[in-house]
């Protein structure tokens, strides 16, 4: 029982984390002091509160998905560039998401928003020149924020219906 709660309470925040803990408590169902409770349970679950907002709107025109291919798996060499690669992720707030992975044939993807495509090349310029000696292969998939076909926007709230135990 206390787990459907827990799920019906991160749906919930995935579909509105601004309301209230009293809003809570009447959208699934429960008293607010159990809400109060469930929340700070999920705490361990939840990485940030935060909004999603229309991007092309605050001035952004391209989203990038980046990837690349690793030159070695040299443990020691990985390690030694962790320290600059962490403090050039912190440089770049555009970055949305960077990880290593598998697939077309490349193991690392960065994920970018750029206000222009001016400031897209300068930032390709600078990945590829800061990380030359770890990367090749690096390629893009470009998409404008402001002309481009958007077939679904992205948008968290979408998660809500699709969410499942066990927490």
């Amino acid at each position: 029982m206390k787990e459907e709660k827990l799920l019906k309470l991160l749906k919930a925040l995935l579909e509105n984390s601004k309301r209230s803990d009293r809003e809570l408590a009447k959208a699934i169902d429960a008293s607010q002091p159990t809400v109060t409770r469930n929340r700070k349970t999920l705490s361990k679950y939840i990485r940030s509160y935060t909004i999603v907002p229309e991007f092309a709107k605050v001035g952004y025109e391209i989203i990038a998905f980046t990837f690349a291919r690793a030159r070695t798996y040299d443990k020691k060499l990985i390690d030694s560039k962790l320290p600059m690669v962490d403090e050039w992720l912190r440089k770049h707030a555009n970055v949305l998401f960077a990880s290593d992975g598998e697939g077309l044939g490349k193991d690392l993807v960065v994920v970018s928003l750029h206000k222009d495509y001016s400031k897209y090349a300068n930032f390709m310029r600078e990945y590829i020149l800061s990380f030359a000696d770890v990367v090749s292969d690096v390629q893009s998939f470009i998409v404008s924020l402001k002309t481009g076909m958007l077939f679904k926007p992205f948008d968290l709230t979408y998660l809500a219906d699709d969410v499942e135990g066990p927490l």
